[in-house]
């Protein structure tokens, strides 16, 4: 799926079905928001429904689901892996979404930390120093 504007009213949705656990982050991503724990993205809005990232056999579950797909951003067909595009409709059943987002909050929670990268110098900058 192409990007796609994000409706406002999916956001207060979204952050009643994160885990109340306090290692969840969240940011802004895509016009929408997303979260994160011990620095892996875990779920996010996207377009009218929400991404996920998903262990294998949960992958699969899910893709089994009419309207699920894998995450294709660019809509260029580059799906990005372990993430899970939901089938819009879960964002009308509360349950749904947070147990499917749980799932991906236990998967990605079970990662190693990452390690955030130094931000990187733009390469204007670094030439006018020479």
């Amino acid at each position: 799926m192409a990007w796609g504007k994000v409706p406002p009213e999916n956001h207060p949705l979204f952050h009643e079905a994160l885990p109340d656990d306090p290692r969840v982050e969240t940011l802004k991503m895509f016009g929408g928001v997303a979260a994160k724990v011990n620095g892996h993205i875990f779920a996010g809005l996207f377009g009218r429904s929400t991404i996920l990232s998903l262990s294998a056999a949960d992958q699969k579950e899910a893709l089994a689901l009419e309207g699920a797909g894998p995450f294709d951003p660019m809509g260029n067909g580059r799906a990005m892996s372990e993430k899970v595009m939901m089938p819009e409709a879960i964002m009308d059943e509360a349950h749904e979404l947070r147990a499917w987002i749980r799932k991906a909050f236990d998967h990605t929670a079970a990662l190693p930390e990452k390690i955030a990268q130094p931000a990187k110098k733009k390469q204007a900058a670094k030439k006018s120093k020479r």
